[in-house]
């Protein structure tokens, strides 16, 4: 069975206090976000790491302060998280070649990643039996992500102790949805094991 992993929006301005938008204790998941991707690493499975990538004036920041603005400090994923020999989709149209890739990193401009330009066909040319997700935060991005993986009709894996939400109120809806729309939960030991 191919599976693809999926790191969502593991990013400096999301993980740490001196992040623009962060996420009261998210740095604690930095260590299980590493340790899943360096398992995919050495098992020869694919991590998808969506990042934010905003404009300036992005229209996001009508809704939430700016943050992850392209080229920023506060844009780059935790170093910890990132394998060599990634490469980077950017939020538009492009030509793009996988192959041998074991992160690919696919900038986007909202909070679902599945409105990316490039993440449909990613996930197509992945051609993958099952998703495992994790990341920040629970209740938006990942959430999003999740229901757009599951639209694919293939098993979709939330790690639980890989993710942090604004709110545990927040956080018990997203992961109540994610089992009632057919996903499952696990822990990274489980992944890892």
């Amino acid at each position: 069975m191919k599976t693809v992993f999926f790191d969502i929006d593991s990013q400096l301005d999301f993980l740490y206090p001196a992040g623009a938008l962060y996420v009261p204790h998210a740095e604690r998941i930095v260590p299980a976000i590493a340790r899943l991707n360096r398992f995919a690493a050495a098992h020869g499975i694919p991590v998808v790491s969506t990042t934010d990538a905003h404009a300036e004036d992005d229209p996001e920041f009508s809704a939430w302060p700016p943050h992850c603005v392209a080229g920023t400090w506060g844009q780059r994923k935790a170093e910890a998280t990132l394998l060599d020999g990634r490469i980077v989709i950017p939020n538009r149209a492009c030509d793009m070649a996988l192959e041998g890739a074991p992160q690919i990193v696919v900038e986007k401009q909202t909070v679902d990643v599945f409105l990316a330009p490039n993440l449909a066909r990613v996930v197509e040319l992945l051609n993958a039996d099952g998703y495992v997700v994790y990341g920040v935060v629970t209740e938006i991005c990942v959430l999003y992500a999740v229901r757009g993986l599951l639209k694919t009709g293939k098993p979709v894996t939330l790690v639980t102790d890989a993710v942090e939400a604004l709110t545990a109120e927040a956080s018990a809806r997203a992961l109540e949805e994610v089992r009632a729309a057919g996903g499952t939960l696990a822990t990274v030991s489980e992944i890892t094991a």
